[in-house]
């Protein structure tokens, strides 16, 4: 109970914030959220034994993320600024045990985090709210129908090093519920896109997220941590919650910024 009651309060704050307010509410939203997970991300590589140079790093990756969402021209610069200030920073430190693990780490979270959350802020601001919403429902009923079908119907584990519980049956079922949720929705809300398309990019986007949900599991256990956190009952940390997007929502990105997808420009 304590799980679907969280589920429906999270659901309630961000529709709730991408339908009702204007299109920089879903920005800051989406900037919240960096910051929440860069959090996380950096007690991941400390538990890792990895010290990234938190402040910089935190920098860069809301930078990047904002760049994209606000000021998509200017992004080339901002990643070459994120690039120096993370090399500059590696370069002050005195240690040399691990150094480039760090700046490694560092650098990651620019595109593991930033560039994610960035491309959801410039959907919403450049493609409209109900893309956006689109994108998560897609990979909402991915999450729920492998959630519910690995239960039902999971027999045969999907990656049992990386994560348990996780079946085959239960991905089908997350792809299937996927396709299905963008090819009808999309019938509303992405008129200009034939329905072979949609199923395409329905499946693309719920085999993405199974992929974003299996390396964010493999960053958990190569630092010993079975959650990224206990912020949100139930669900555990905001990562744990984004793992699936972090993949799918650049690629969803790219097919209406480069593809014809949408009214991105």
């Amino acid at each position: 109970m304590t799980r679907v009651l969280s589920g429906i309060a999270l659901l309630a704050i961000v529709a709730g914030t991408i339908w009702f307010l204007p299109p920089t509410g879903a920005v800051v939203l989406a900037g919240i959220v960096l910051l929440l997970a860069f959090i996380e991300y950096a007690g991941l590589a400390r538990a890792a034994g990895i010290e990234i140079a938190r402040g910089p790093a935190v920098v860069a990756t809301l930078s990047t993320g904002g760049a994209l969402a606000l000021a998509p021209d200017a992004l080339p610069v901002v990643l070459m600024a994120a690039g120096f200030v993370i090399a500059l920073t590696g370069l002050a430190e005195r240690r040399r045990e691990g150094a480039l693990a760090a700046v490694g780490a560092s650098g990651f979270a620019v595109l593991y985090l930033g560039a994610p959350l960035g491309a959801l802020g410039a959907l919403a601001m450049q493609a409209g709210r109900e893309v956006l919403l689109l994108l998560l429902a897609v990979v909402m009923a991915s999450d729920i129908a492998q959630y519910y079908g690995g239960r039902l119907l999971g027999r045969r584990p999907l990656a049992p090093l990386v994560s348990p519980k996780k079946t085959i049956e239960g991905a089908v079922c997350g792809v299937v519920a996927g396709a299905a949720t963008l090819t009808v929705a999309g019938a509303w809300w992405l008129p200009g896109v034939p329905p072979g398309s949609r199923i395409v990019l329905g499946v693309t986007l719920a085999v993405l997220g199974i992929a974003g949900d299996l390396f964010e599991s493999h960053l958990k256990r190569s630092s010993g941590m079975k959650d990224a956190s206990n912020l949100i009952p139930g669900h555990g940390g905001v990562l744990d919650r984004l793992d699936a997007l972090l993949f799918a929502a650049p690629v969803y990105y790219t097919v209406f910024a480069f593809g014809g997808g949408g009214r991105l420009p």
